[in-house]
């Protein structure tokens, strides 16, 4: 938090490229938790945690959707990579939350032959309200989306960050420790768009400490580690990387690891693995912490970055974990369209 008052931002907004009368001041985009105050990302987290009491309270997963806050709204869903969590919990809590769907495949749009990103986030930015998007490249192309602003706009992963998994990691670990500040948590494996969004997110709360341990050659880019560890300066927090498995502090709250295979990529080296092996939980990591709960963002590869011992063990939350992605989902909506339907003739 910031003595100011948490309105620390970091944006790094497009330029719109097309006149655009109509400004819509409930439009929020979230590409990068970065974009996010402080402020911003307890609201989010606390949302969360609410929609997944209130579902718990009710005995279902969800709000009653005719009395959602998204009524009368257009959620449009266009994943160019696989996806079973993130599509399915954006899908069910668009719809939850009262809003209707229009979904795209990988083949789908004229992107594929030629339109620019800028004209095809400026057409759809005039039928739906809501764009929710995976794509395989960086942030240019879902900030071209965003240069309008009538549309909000959520990354549902990019190559370089996934911020709403970090938004349902906070939410899991708040969920099960009433808190985020002082949480030690121990992430194991590559330093992949989850990672570097739990690492933005995480050390935005005052006395957390993230240890990474990653594979030699498989850090975290140095950009979001850098970004990472300003926040931490500023919150109190802690980030630190080592490319190794030895010497390892106990006392961790959170175990956390991701499949070796990063969703839609391949690994260039042959022999990648021999040089993960290292980097598998075991029931081994457990001895110094022996209260640690274990996340993973699935899908898991049993054997791989974990043991099945561990994945379905007594402290495996990963699939609660998986079931908050719809909660966070749903408090992201929210939170796009905080101002709630546009008054007619706005």
């Amino acid at each position: 938090m910031t003595a100011s008052g948490s309105q620390t931002r970091h944006p790094r907004p497009a330029t719109p490229t097309q006149e655009d009368p109509v400004h819509h001041p409930r439009t929020r985009h979230l590409i990068s938790i970065d974009d996010l105050t402080d402020d911003d990302l307890r609201t989010l987290v606390a949302d969360g945690v609410a929609f997944n009491q209130a579902a718990q309270a009710a005995g279902r997963t969800g709000a009653d959707r005719a009395a959602g806050p998204l009524q009368d709204q257009v959620v449009g869903i266009y994943f160019s990579k696989t996806s079973t969590r993130t599509r399915t919990a954006f899908s069910s809590g668009a719809l939850r939350l009262g809003a209707s769907l229009i979904t795209y495949g990988p083949g789908d749009l004229q992107l594929n032959t030629g339109e620019t990103s800028e004209d095809t986030g400026a057409v759809l930015s005039r039928m739906l309200d809501v764009l929710v998007a995976r794509t395989a490249g960086d942030e240019a192309e879902m900030r071209a989306w965003a240069s309008q602003r009538r549309m909000s706009v959520v990354n549902a992963m990019s190559a370089g960050e996934h911020p709403t998994q970090a938004l349902t990691d906070l939410t899991t670990l708040s969920l099960r420790f009433g808190r985020l500040e002082g949480l030690r948590v121990l992430y194991v494996g590559e330093g992949n768009n989850s990672a570097s969004a739990l690492a933005l997110a995480l050390s935005r709360f005052p006395g957390t400490e993230l240890e990474l341990r990653t594979p030699p050659g498989y850090g975290l880019d140095p950009a979001y580690l850098a970004r990472a560890r300003a926040h931490a300066a500023r919150s109190g927090a802690s980030v630190r990387e080592r490319h190794d498995m030895e010497d390892l502090p106990g006392g961790f709250d959170a175990i956390y690891t991701t499949r070796w295979q990063t969703t839609g990529t391949t690994k260039a080296e042959p022999h990648w693995r021999d040089v993960f092996a290292p980097f598998q939980v075991g029931a081994r990591l457990w001895e110094a912490s022996p209260k640690a709960v274990f996340l993973h963002d699935l899908p898991a590869h049993r054997g791989d970055e974990v043991t099945a011992e561990v994945l379905d063990g007594p402290h495996s939350i990963a699939f609660d974990q998986a079931e908050n992605k719809m909660h966070s989902a749903m408090a992201v909506l929210k939170w796009c369209r905080a101002g709630g339907p546009a008054a007619p003739g706005e």
